[in-house]
């Protein structure tokens, strides 16, 4: 019997695929399935055919569907995205190669520059150019972009990036050669940088419009496939798509931006969390999300998740410091801050050349996954170390829909790890654990201590289907205290895409010495912006009266090469608002770099614009309303655990319905369909508004 409207939302990830249904009657239904890398739209439809198989979800009755996905950044990472030309200014021809002339890695000698997307035979440089103020200095050659076109044509070309110098200021060009490229090439996808980034700085414009293009003609066609995947299955609601900032947009939008949604399924998390801490009362979080391939750590403060302006895929987070970049494709876009690394679940353990054991960034991914899970996997990951140590169940996860095979976890660590480094089993799977915990901390650290905030001020909300096993460890060695399992953890990054709005951010140039601004001219590129929301929100379906505005100024020290958002409470700006803003701009200057000079010239560079819808999702549904199928695979009462200098301690294993209100001591496991909570000793757990509650009676 169908339980009324239903909202569906869909996270995939490189192993797993994860699926949640709220029903209007307060309930909730989830579902957890491996991801199918061959073609991740697979595994939706058959998740989607799951739930609907016993009629509780009628396909007709679903009014959203939300997703979230990792092609775009699969595409990078893999390279197997579109094959991309490049058009741009005579004498810009290099820009990606030159980029920012940082080397991340210093010492290594052995390290190289990301191969740029577009190799330098496809990019054209054609007859035209523009000054800072957007006045023509040349005019347009046409004949020059049709004689690009032609050198395009038999290099199997299907998409076509175009950035003009200072296009941010006049489009026209910009415009001519779109309208240039329809004409004479219209089987060709088309990125331009007006539209993707209207931005000064011509690397990080002609990166991000690149890497809009590459991923471009991959992310349509799955899209696609998803769209008529819930069709053939009854699903008439549109697709919307979860961005990197946090903000939802409809299928049609991403198709036409996807470096927008390159970060999308952790941002989705980072949502969740946030939604979480105020419902809690808890406005200073740090979320913590370990999934089968990555584990990620974003810095929730004052309820809202931390943004950055850009963002690198591929670079990892470099080991000596984060902010120095270069290692990876960058993409400038508003994206929810988040620190990244290769340390999930199905991370591969392995020895160096010096015979060091290390963890990641490798993934054994969804197939064949951990050697534990029998599907032809031989090499040893974290989660197979976890099964050995007894920190997961040795015969199943998933209340017994995925048979665990320890002895094949114990063979994979064995000949890889142990016998290599002379070590035992135990002492093999607990190094695996111990290092994948340290480049965890890392990320915590990353967002927490190395921007000028201390973990300790923070609540750390633990979720994805490793992240309760981890979490307390991470947080004792981070000096965190009070750790959160939300109610379906391992898959709340799904559960936070109901949470979502519809959300669109936009930026304009203004770049002026703030004691020189002209207050009106400030306004008159306010109110455009305010006019293209307006215009962008209603498509979406969201009136002006429901749609909610945030005006920002970055801002910066004269001879900075990076800016601070200072948020504007009044659309319109006067000349006492500056100046508040230009103290604000002091303060955080000083609590992000630990220095400011009130002696110096502040310029505002942008002015950016986040709108968004004011309805959403308001309530998580409680531990008791998830509707999940009766545990097939009973679970012993205790289990030994190995807990590092304590040795293997005899350990109560529960299920989570079992905790209450009344603090119950670790060493303690608590386990649910979708994840394991790992209580160790030295802590309490208890249950609280529909989660659990680990303190730490000490933190280091």
């Amino acid at each position: 019997m169908s339980t009324g409207k239903h909202r569906i939302a869909i996270d995939v990830g490189g192993t797993f695929t994860d699926l949640v249904v709220s029903n209007s009657d307060g309930s909730a239904r989830t579902l957890k399935l491996l991801s199918t890398p061959d073609d991740y739209s697979r595994a939706i439809g058959d998740g989607l055919s799951r739930l609907f198989a016993d009629g509780t979800t009628d396909p007709k009755a679903v009014v959203s569907l939300v997703h979230a996905f990792t092609v775009a950044t699969n595409a990078l990472l893999t390279g197997h995205g579109a094959r991309v030309a490049l058009i741009t200014t005579r004498g810009f021809r290099d820009v990606l190669e030159i980029a920012r002339l940082r080397m991340p890695q210093l010492y290594n000698m052995d390290w190289d520059k990301p191969r740029p997307l577009v190799p330098r035979r496809l990019r054209f440089e054609i007859e035209e150019r523009m000054d800072a103020d957007g006045r023509i200095v040349q005019p347009l050659n046409p004949a020059s972009v049709i004689a690009a076109v032609e050198k395009m044509r038999g290099q199997d070309v299907d998409s076509v990036a175009v950035c003009l110098l200072h296009s941010y200021m006049n489009a026209a060009h910009e415009r001519a050669v779109m309208e240039l490229l329809r004409q004479h090439a219209p089987e060709l996808s088309i990125s331009a940088s007006h539209q993707v980034l209207p931005e000064i700085r011509e690397y990080e414009r002609t990166s991000t419009t690149v890497v809009n293009a590459f991923v471009k003609p991959v992310v349509d066609r799955y899209l696609a496939s998803v769209e008529a995947g819930v069709k053939r299955l009854g699903v008439e609601a549109p697709l919307m798509v979860m961005q990197s900032s946090g903000g939802i947009i409809t299928a049609d939008t991403a198709r036409a931006f996807p470096a927008y949604c390159v970060e999308s399924g952790p941002a989705a998390g980072a949502i969740g969390a946030a939604a979480l801490g105020e419902m809690l009362g808890e406005a200073n979080i740090i979320a913590f999300d370990m999934g089968g391939t990555t584990a990620k750590a974003c810095l929730i403060e004052g309820g809202e998740p931390r943004l950055t302006d850009e963002m690198e895929v591929g670079a990892g987070i470099n080991i000596g410091q984060r902010l120095l970049g270069g290692g990876g494709y960058l993409v400038r876009s508003p994206t929810i801050d988040l620190a990244e690394i290769g340390a999930g679940g199905g991370s591969l353990a392995w020895i160096d050349k010096g015979g060091a054991l290390r963890v990641g960034p490798d993934s054994a991914g969804a197939d064949p996954g951990p050697a534990c899970y029998g599907r032809g996997g031989t090499r040893p990951t974290v989660t197979d170390a976890n099964v050995v140590l007894g920190f997961l169940n040795p015969l199943h996860l998933l209340d017994g829909d995925m048979p665990i095979d320890k002895r094949c976890a114990e063979d994979a660590i064995r000949v890889h790890v142990a016998e290599p480094l002379n070590l035992s089993v135990q002492e093999a799977a607990y190094g695996i654990h111990s290092i994948a915990n340290g480049a965890m901390t890392r990320a915590i650290q990353a967002v927490s201590s190395e921007i000028g905030r201390s973990p300790r001020e923070f609540a750390m909300v633990a979720f994805g289907g490793n992240g309760a096993v981890h979490g307390a460890t991470l947080a004792a060695a981070a000096g965190i205290s009070d750790i959160i399992i939300p109610p379906a953890s391992g898959v709340f990054s799904a559960l936070g895409l109901l949470f979502a709005r519809i959300q669109h951010r936009l930026v304009a140039v203004f770049w002026h010495d703030v004691d020189k601004v002209d207050c009106e001219a400030l306004n008159a590129r306010a109110r455009q912006l305010l006019q293209d929301a307006s215009e962008m929100m209603s498509a979406e379906g969201v009136p002006t009266a429901n749609t909610e505005l945030h005006l920002v100024l970055e801002m910066r020290y004269a001879g900075q090469s990076s800016e601070l958002g200072i948020p504007i409470a009044s659309p319109m700006v006067t000349r006492p608002i500056l100046d508040e803003a230009t103290e604000q701009f002091h303060q955080e200057h000083e609590r992000t770099y630990g220095y400011c000079s009130r002696t110096e010239w502040v310029q505002i560079v942008n002015l950016r614009l986040r709108a968004r819808s004011m309805d959403r999702q308001d309530h998580l549904p409680a531990p008791e309303a998830l509707r999940t199928k009766k545990a097939h695979g009973a679970s012993a009462a205790e289990r030994p655990v190995y807990f590092g200098d304590r040795g293997w301690v005899t350990t109560p294993v529960i299920r989570r319905t079992a905790l209450t209100e009344q603090p119950r001591q670790g060493p303690l496991i608590v386990e649910e369909y979708d994840t394991t909570i790992i209580v160790p000793p030295g802590a309490s757990a208890r249950a609280v508004s529909g989660t659990v509650r680990i303190r730490l009676d000490q933190a280091e």
